[in-house]
């Protein structure tokens, strides 16, 4: 099939690499804002032509893929919408879902958009982050799959079945709800961590030198992009504010077990911790 991938991306690009590699896509078209990005993209065969022009680009495709911000998510979806015909399905692979799908929810063209959200990425973005593979094992979720026409269910079904993905379906409410639990938590966590090391270490060199796989791997979304994140963290601002001060309130329970010096406290509630083992072994 003809496909069209506007924001070429981490996600954008990586998924022009899988459908190549998967033979699902013939000919690739990108729409890309950033010059810099397009050049890139092109260089790298994650699309075989630009297209400047948002409408031509829908023509051209049987699939349609929105993987720009989530904030600009809400602006560029309803013109493609406005574009595409009976034969097009559009899909997003956005991170937060419910003011998306808020915003198309009255579309005459709702049925042929699929709200998709692959879990997978990585904290590096722009073209040059895109992976061969990167969604190979990984979920993708589906939301409120009943608004969308069946034929353009199925067809974006078969397409994550064959990347391969396992599929996952929860309203965008639910879908909101748990990613700020699993997804936006560990992210603004990142954030605040490589803060505090920044703020209290002031030898980069010592950070270097020191820091091994523990604090690397905590750190590591801390990379990320704010231009990513910061729309994410505005849209789902009520369901991660729900989840941070959970989390407040355990860092400061733990706080609290320190300063008393009650380790036999301090070592259940790690044990407790150590739960996670059985969903994530």
């Amino acid at each position: 099939m003809n496909v069209t991938i506007i924001g070429l991306g981490l996600i954008g690009g990586s998924l022009a690499l899988s459908l190549r590699q998967h033979g699902l896509a013939q000919r690739i078209v990108g729409v890309e804002q950033s010059a810099a990005h397009a050049k890139r993209a092109l260089e790298l065969a994650l699309v075989d032509v630009i297209e400047p022009g948002l409408a031509a680009a829908v023509r051209q495709a049987d699939l349609i893929v929105v993987a720009v911000p989530m904030d600009a998510m809400v602006t560029v979806l309803p013109p493609v919408l406005d574009a595409v015909g009976a034969h097009q399905v559009v899909i997003d692979v956005g991170s937060t879902k419910q003011a998306l799908l808020a915003a198309v929810a009255q579309h005459p063209n709702r049925g042929r958009f699929v709200a998709v959200h692959p879990m997978a990425g990585t904290e590096h973005s722009g073209p040059d982050a895109a992976i061969a593979g990167l969604f190979e094992g990984k979920t993708v979720v589906l939301c409120d799959a009943a608004h969308s026409d069946p034929d353009a269910l199925k067809m974006v079904e078969q397409l994550f079945h064959a990347l391969p993905m396992r599929l996952l379906y929860l309203d965008g409410a639910d879908h909101d709800l748990h990613t700020a639990y699993v997804s936006h938590i560990s992210h603004i966590t990142s954030f605040a961590l490589a803060l505090t090391v920044l703020e209290k270490e002031k030898e980069e060199q010592r950070i270097f030198d020191l820091a091994s796989g523990g604090f690397e791997s905590t750190v590591r979304l801390a990379k990320s992009s704010p231009a990513t994140w910061v729309p994410i963290f505005r849209q789902n601002r009520l369901n991660v504010l729900d989840v941070l001060d959970e989390h407040l309130h355990q860092l400061q329970h733990l706080r609290e077990l320190l300063a008393k010096e009650d380790y036999t406290g301090l070592t259940e509630q790690i044990q407790q911790a150590n739960h996670i083992r059985k969903i994530l072994p």
